[in-house]
């Protein structure tokens, strides 16, 4: 009798508790989904502020080409349109959270342009390392590879 209270009250416990964390933001896979979906935004926005609220200071990126950026190259290539994307479209989003941190992996399909004007596109695959940090998921490590087109 003692054992089925205690569970009773685990249970209208859980069942107050879940609307509450629902309503501070959904699950950690939500608020993770709506900081990759703002991350693309600010990319195309050029949006330099939201950037640095979703970057991680210790952020790393290590992009197709190769080259390793900071926080501070990755938001001054935005800022300076080094990287522009004009469409982005992503396909096969994995969320795995693990207390908190979490990976991404997704493929995206892009279009942009180069500071010279010369539009470029193409498909890709990435991870990304999210750490949760005082309340906040910040992206702390980006690697993305080149998927060769089909011809």
């Amino acid at each position: 009798m003692k054992w089925q209270r205690i569970a009773l009250m685990l249970t209208i416990i859980s069942l107050l508790a879940a609307p509450l964390a629902w309503s501070q933001g959904g699950n950690a896979e939500q608020q993770i989904k709506r900081s990759i979906d703002q991350a693309i935004t600010a990319m195309m926005k050029a949006d330099t502020n939201s950037l640095e609220k979703l970057l991680a200071d210790d952020f790393t990126a290590i992009h197709s080409d190769g080259t390793f950026f900071t926080k501070a190259q990755e938001i001054e290539s935005v800022k300076s349109g080094t990287l522009k994307w004009d469409k982005v479209d992503v396909q096969d989003l994995k969320i795995r959270v693990y207390g908190n941190t979490a990976i991404t992996t997704m493929q995206t399909s892009f279009k942009g342009s180069a500071p010279s004007g010369n539009p470029y596109s193409g498909t890709n695959r990435s991870t990304r390392v999210w750490v949760k940090q005082q309340g906040e998921w910040k992206c702390v490590s980006y690697q993305v590879t080149r998927v060769p087109s089909a011809s």
